[in-house]
């Protein structure tokens, strides 16, 4: 059974970086896509980021692309969100999720394409 950790969130002003961990135990991540979704309120899960098992590849949405940076330590197996230039719009709760993969460009995009969750960090961005 995997579990997710997800530490690293809290208040920021807009501008400001925060960086969101991801610890992975009952499966090694250098097996695994993870990736990061996210949750306003009032609003529907979305895709925020993924990296590929290898760390070679990764994947974005378009409203973080640039500003974001996901990266892995499989010594650590772990993942990192680094969040640069924060927005208000990035108020979120953000959740790490992981799914089996063996490499490529990980678009999954949808929740149903991955497995395991983390409880969730908030992250909240003033302006």
């Amino acid at each position: 059974q995997v579990q997710l950790v997800e530490s690293g969130g809290g208040l920021v002003q807009a501008g400001d970086s925060l960086r969101l961990s991801c610890a992975a135990s009952g499966r090694a991540i250098s097996e695994s896509v993870m990736g990061w979704f996210r949750q306003a309120v009032g609003k529907e899960r979305e895709f925020v980021a993924a990296i590929n098992w290898s760390g070679t590849s990764t994947y974005y949405t378009d409203s973080v692309r640039g500003r974001f940076t996901i990266s892995s330590d499989n010594a650590k197996n772990t993942a990192y969100l680094q969040m640069n230039n924060l927005k208000p719009e990035d108020t979120a709760v953000y959740y790490c999720t992981l799914r089996p993969g063996i490499g490529g460009t990980p678009q999954y995009v949808r929740e149903s394409q991955w497995d395991s969750w983390g409880q969730g960090t908030q992250v909240t961005v003033s302006s």
